[in-house]
C-alpha cells in the first residue's frame, strides 16, 4: 500500500522576516544553512529569497507531521535552472523515510510576501 499523499503550505511577510533578522543577527545562522545563505546573497534582495525558504522548512515540517521545527534539517538547493529541491537531514530524512516519502517544492515571493508549498508522494 502507497503512503497517503502529504502537503504543507506556508506564507510569511518578507517584511516580518527582515525585521526578525536585523533585531537578531544571529538568527539567520539557527534558520538556514551556509549554502542556503550563500546563494541568498547572489540575489538582488536576499531577503526574499531567505523568506521563501523558510516557508519551504515550515511546510515540509508539516507535511511530515513533525513535531519540532529543526530548520538546519532541512535545506533548500537551487539546481543548475533555478528549481528547488530538499535536503532532509536528521529527523526531517528518518520521517520521510519512515513515511516512504519523496518531498517536492514550490517557492514563489512578491515585494512584501513569500510562500511555498511541499507535497510529499511515494518514494
Amino acid at each position: 500500500m502507497s503512503p497517503a499523499p502529504r502537503v504543507g503550505i506556508d506564507l510569511l511577510e518578507i517584511d516580518r522576516m527582515e525585521r526578525a533578522l536585523q533585531r537578531r543577527p544571529r538568527l539567520a545562522e539557527r534558520l538556514f544553512t551556509d549554502g542556503e545563505l550563500a546563494y541568498s546573497e547572489t540575489q538582488a534582495r536576499p531577503v526574499q529569497h531567505l523568506a521563501a525558504r523558510f516557508c519551504a522548512k515550515e511546510a515540509a515540517t508539516k507535511a511530515l507531521e513533525l513535531t519540532v521545527f529543526r530548520p538546519l534539517e532541512i535545506e533548500v538547493e537551487s539546481r543548475a535552472g533555478g528549481s528547488p529541491r530538499l535536503i532532509l537531514r536528521g529527523a526531517a530524512a528518518e520521517r520521510a523515510d519512515q513515511l516512504k516519502l519523496q518531498l517536492g517544492c514550490s517557492l514563489t515571493h512578491s515585494k512584501s510576501m513569500a510562500g511555498a508549498v511541499v507535497a510529499g508522494g511515494p518514494a
